[in-house]
């Protein structure tokens, strides 16, 4: 499983001081991002030299406690099925390294696609082998 951590920022946060739901996404996509990058898959590169992108085609999230200013957080992606165009993520949010206190799950569902037509194309076989070999 990858981890990154997060440290929640002010401008993360609602009038509460809480962290505005839709900002956990935005950490969800700052793991997955930086697994892919742990796996030697720079996106820009991707969408340069193959015309490739990877697109969210669905999210399920449940919001457990809320995450406040100044939080240190760890959020981890791990790669629960892949298919030979599309991945689905089980992500957790955790307040600290602990893991103990967790405060958000989603499933995040990505699809590998041409950039020009958005249509489905197969996920590049280096990426699939640097995928396996994480496992």
């Amino acid at each position: 499983m990858f981890t990154w951590p997060v440290r929640v920022y002010y401008e993360d946060t609602d009038l509460g001081g809480v962290v505005y739901y839709a900002n956990y996404l935005r950490f969800l996509e700052r793991a997955r991002t930086e697994w892919l990058r742990s796996l030697g898959c720079d996106q820009t590169e991707l969408l340069e030299q193959r015309g490739l992108l990877f697109m969210i085609t669905g999210v399920e999230i449940r919001y457990r406690k809320p995450a406040r200013f100044n939080d240190r957080l760890c959020v981890t992606a791990e790669l629960a099925r892949r298919r030979r165009v599309s991945m689905r993520f089980s992500q957790t949010i955790y307040r600290d390294d602990s893991q103990q206190e967790r405060l958000v799950e989603a499933s995040v569902d990505a699809a590998c696609v041409e950039a020009a037509s958005l249509s489905p194309r197969p996920i590049p076989e280096q990426l699939l082998a640097a995928m396996e070999r994480d496992r």
